[in-house]
């Protein structure tokens, strides 16, 4: 699909954030191994939470899918009704529920699809193989097979290369029959896993952190095998991820402010921290009492560390090329392994409408320089985030035409028909 985003004021100025992907998804994880029946109200209706839902009831889980909600009854052990998973383009899917699929002891494939299908898996065949886990065809192309059963022990973990393994790992860990030690060392995105934390708490899963050291980014956590996780009732939270696209479209583009709701907080979101790279470029933020309210404004410029939160780059990347001087976002060793190499992306894709960007790998940042926004056409590369920040410089430059703008039905399918709603002028070029 190929639009057509045309300068635009907003006319109206609130909007709600859709439901955080990243936090149903790990619900959807746990929920499946607990007992009782797990409520989600204000479900995700991304694609990567329909794979999850998929993935759930493939391992056994009963999913009932309602108007506004969805129930999950769980089971365990596992009983699979099908040797083959479908995490479809989700690299949280695939991770999450490989691990949970080596509680069983038969062999489980986990068909890939999509740009999912040229990723590398590293850490993924190597974590597992440590618990006494078999996988095969784990290499790019191939759809990885995970022979259980996952076995407790204590295990030194290189998790520098993402923290979606070690996601599955607690979830799953703590259903296993012997207890766990995990001693982790360049543990990169911990919002993410204190998300996966707080999720497994509330549903009764006790992990217990016994040595953290932030600088040298190491973590001790043990983990009590003979768990049983406890079903849930719970309201999904907005997505601060998509947020960022929002609050960036209400800087440029509101003719005073605009209110994005629905952003509660009641678990830890990586991007999160976009507030403080807002505040800190010289943007203007409120709270209000379920989000935050932007005022309008260009940025001055950015300098922040996204190591953690490489999620933020395509937002605030954006937001820079509006700025008033050069931008340093750091963390971009972060950004070959996404649903395209987000770097190199943004590069070609920002030089298209006239906006340079430097990638100094030697120094982990990316420089953004801004300038006058070109006419053009711009490609999502297959990458949700990618088409949404495409879409900013549409709404608050110059006519922008996106290729592949179907993307952002991976995790926001209503960003188009949301930005519409706010009264951002948009074209369909070819369906």
């Amino acid at each position: 699909m190929i639009l057509r985003i045309l300068p635009s004021t907003l006319a109206e100025e609130t909007i709600w954030a859709p439901p955080s992907k990243s936090i149903m998804q790990r619900i959807v994880a746990v929920a499946t191994l607990a007992q009782g029946r797990t409520m989600i109200a204000r479900p995700s209706e991304s694609d990567d939470c329909t794979h999850a839902l998929m993935m759930a009831a493939q391992l056994g889980a009963e999913v009932e899918l309602g108007e506004d909600a969805i129930a999950i009854q769980g089971r365990f052990p596992l009983k699979p009704r099908t040797t083959n998973l479908t995490p479809g383009e989700s690299g949280l899917g695939l991770r999450m529920f490989g691990v949970l699929a080596s509680l069983h002891d038969s062999p489980l494939t986990l068909t890939r699809s999509g740009s999912l299908l040229s990723r590398h898996l590293r850490g993924f065949a190597d974590a597992l193989g440590e618990f006494g886990v078999h996988v095969k065809h784990a290499t790019p192309g191939q759809h990885p097979t995970v022979q259980g059963p996952l076995q407790g022990k204590e295990v030194h973990l290189d998790v520098s290369g993402s923290s979606q393994v070690l996601t599955g790992l607690l979830c799953a860990l703590a259903h296993a029959q012997a207890d766990s030690t995990l001693h982790l060392h360049g543990v990169v995105s911990r919002p993410y896993v204190q998300m996966t934390l707080e999720v497994l708490e509330d549903m009764a899963i006790k992990i217990e952190v016994l040595e953290e050291n932030a600088q040298e980014r190491t973590w001790t956590l043990r983990v009590p095998g003979n768990q049983r996780a406890q079903a849930l009732d719970v309201t999904i939270d907005g997505d601060w991820s998509a947020a960022a696209f929002l609050l960036g479209l209400g800087a440029l583009c509101a003719p005073h402010h605009l209110n994005v709701e629905g952003l509660h907080s009641s678990y830890t979101q990586a991007d999160e921290s976009i507030k403080g790279a807002l505040l800190f470029g010289g943007c203007r933020l409120a709270g209000t009492e379920g989000g935050v309210q932007v005022l309008a404004g260009k940025p001055k410029s950015f300098q922040v560390d996204l190591t953690d939160s490489p999620d933020l780059f395509p937002p605030l990347a954006a937001l820079a090329a509006f700025g008033k001087n050069p931008s340093f976002l750091r963390g971009i060793h972060r950004l070959g392994n996404k649903e395209s190499n987000r770097g190199q992306a943004i590069q070609r894709e920002w030089a298209r409408v006239g906006i340079q960007v430097d990638l100094d790998q030697s120094k982990d940042v990316m420089t953004i320089h801004p300038g006058p926004i070109r006419e053009g056409r711009m490609s999502s590369h297959g990458d949700h985030r990618m088409a949404m920040a495409a879409a900013l410089f549409g709404a608050a430059g110059a006519p922008i035409e996106i290729e592949g703008a179907e993307a952002v039905s991976k995790s926001y399918p209503a960003f188009f028909d949301d930005l519409e709603a706010l009264g951002v002028h948009i074209q369909v070029v070819a369906p």
